[in-house]
């Protein structure tokens, strides 16, 4: 290799120590060269999912937040309450790498064809510790993008597109034939009505507020439903049985909003029951639960029949379960569609150090629609 390569960088770090202290950081780690299989990327674009956010906060009580130092000193840090200090201690006294995904620009390459073929391309890659300057990882996890394709259009390649994917593939797999999405006007619930769209599948779409209605019925959304509105349960009933939908996928996770769901789901298909059941009707009702914006209990009220499931549901499980062959049709349809169904908006870029602010901790962790953030690790501290 002719040219002179990184051999350290600066990675962005999460500790919770056994004090009962969250202590976000900027570390000086190594760089190691690729090997035959390997290629070096510079990172120019990672999202701040709310997935990150779980390892990047902890439980962090964030009214105690404070940010001291500049650049590559700053530090972010915060009180862990005793119940918090708990639920880590898996986690206490390590230093842990934090990012799920991201993009660049394929510095160095090993000696293999395909790590060769990536090299001065842009990529995106779901390989963890994505918060940092560079990062070495083999070229096979590696997805290449259209010639043209910027670094910040790919930066969210994997965790929305392949879950509002993941999601349409369960609802077939498990033979549901519409679903139903809650925080519908997410980045996520905006992609997944598109495809919903695009592939003919009925989707109902909870919301929270008249603005995030109007904003998916302006993106062609035919069943919006808003949760704030006192007529909400009718509403959603009507939907339900508009569209025959019996899977629902919850990003809010505690309270009753799934139990509303499956009630609603139970009264739809009593509507079409030609005989009473005291045990109610046979379709089976599916909510799963891939989000915790509410971290309180879930709570199921016992009006639903007795066919109906709550779980969880991830997405690497999920890839593992459907096997290479089929994860890989759906990166692929990622890498063809990513400025039409996948494409991604954000607020705001940062820098690095900049994303250990407190002002910025403060707004990003509020998780509000429209205001999903993006680091740019390349941008100057």
């Amino acid at each position: 290799m002719s040219q002179t390569l990184p051999t350290h960088g600066l990675q962005l770090q999460s500790l919770i120590t056994s004090q009962g202290r969250l202590e976000i950081r900027l570390v000086d780690v190594p760089i190691p060269a690729p090997a035959a299989d390997e290629v070096l990327i510079r990172i120019e674009a990672t999202p701040i999912n709310p997935s990150d956010q779980g390892l990047l906060l902890g439980a962090g009580d964030l009214s105690t937040l404070q940010s001291t130092g500049s650049g590559a000193s700053r530090v972010a840090s915060a009180a862990v309450p005793e119940r918090g200090l708990r639920a880590m201690a898996g986690r206490l006294g390590q230093s842990l790498p934090v990012g799920n995904e991201g993009a660049g620009t394929v510095i160095a390459a090993g000696a293999s064809p395909e790590a060769q073929a990536l090299l001065g391309r842009v990529v995106a890659v779901m390989g963890g510790s994505m918060y940092a300057q560079y990062r070495t990882v083999r070229a096979n996890q590696c997805l290449l993008l259209g010639e043209g394709t910027s670094a910040r259009e790919a930066a969210s390649c994997f965790v929305n597109p392949l879950t509002a994917l993941g999601m349409t593939e369960t609802m077939r797999r498990e033979g549901h034939t519409a679903l139903v999405h809650t925080a519908a006007a997410s980045n996520l619930g905006q992609m997944l009505n598109r495809i919903c769209l695009a592939d003919g599948i009925a989707l109902v779409c909870i919301v929270r507020s008249a603005e995030q209605a109007a904003l998916l019925k302006g993106q062609g959304a035919q069943h919006v439903v808003d949760s704030s509105q006192a007529d909400f349960n009718e509403r959603l009933t009507e939907a339900l049985l508009s569209t025959g939908a019996t899977i629902a996928f919850d990003a809010i996770g505690g309270g009753r909003l799934a139990s509303t769901i499956l009630t609603c789901m139970e009264a739809a298909q009593a509507r079409k029951a030609t005989e009473y059941s005291r045990y109610g009707t046979t379709v089976h009702k599916q909510v799963y639960i891939y989000g915790g914006l509410d971290i309180g209990p879930t709570e199921i009220n016992r009006n639903v029949g007795m066919y109906w499931s709550v779980g969880g549901w991830l997405l690497t499980p999920f890839l593992q379960k459907i096997g290479s062959q089929a994860a890989r049709a759906l990166r692929e349809r990622v890498a063809r569609e990513i400025r039409s169904t996948f494409a991604s908006s954000y607020s705001r870029e940062l820098s690095l150090s900049q994303v250990l602010q407190a002002e910025e901790i403060s707004a990003y962790a509020r998780k509000g629609t429209g205001a999903k953030v993006l680091i740019n690790p390349s941008l100057p501290l």
